[in-house]
């Protein structure tokens, strides 16, 4: 059975600009941004690493996502791997699908179950799709 490119449900071209995008860039993005969010983590908690970092990190994580994805559709490491976020609809997510999306990225647990298109829960959850730029 066949069932086409990933993205063909959802209308988005098979490659380049607004295809969907790759498992292996949207992890080297969320990579960036944890390590991103871990030093500033560090910053903060002056006292060495400690579980206090990990959790100022996630804290961190949520609000970074929130505000970038929010106003200009992608993070630190979305941009730096040409990643960006956008409503299945097109255009951006509303503030409210921003939040849930962001709250189900720290669970982690949402991000790592994908559909056939690679969209994880996360995104399926917010009506998001991770397109390259």
């Amino acid at each position: 059975m066949d069932f086409g490119y990933r993205g063909q449900q959802l209308g988005l071209p098979e490659e380049g600009p607004g295809s969907i995008a790759r498992p292996g860039r949207r992890i080297g993005a969320l990579a960036v941004d944890w390590a991103l969010c871990m030093v500033i983590a560090y910053g903060l908690v002056t006292d060495g690493y400690s579980q206090a970092t990990g959790n100022w990190a996630l804290v961190i994580l949520l609000v970074m996502s929130v505000l970038t994805v929010g106003t200009i559709g992608f993070t630190p490491g979305k941009r730096l791997f040409g990643l960006r976020v956008a409503s299945v609809h097109g255009g951006r997510l509303g503030v409210l699908r921003v939040v849930l999306r962001s709250a189900l990225v720290c669970l982690a647990i949402p991000a790592l179950i994908w559909d056939r298109d690679g969209r994880g829960l996360h995104d399926r959850f917010s009506g998001a799709v991770q397109v390259r730029i």
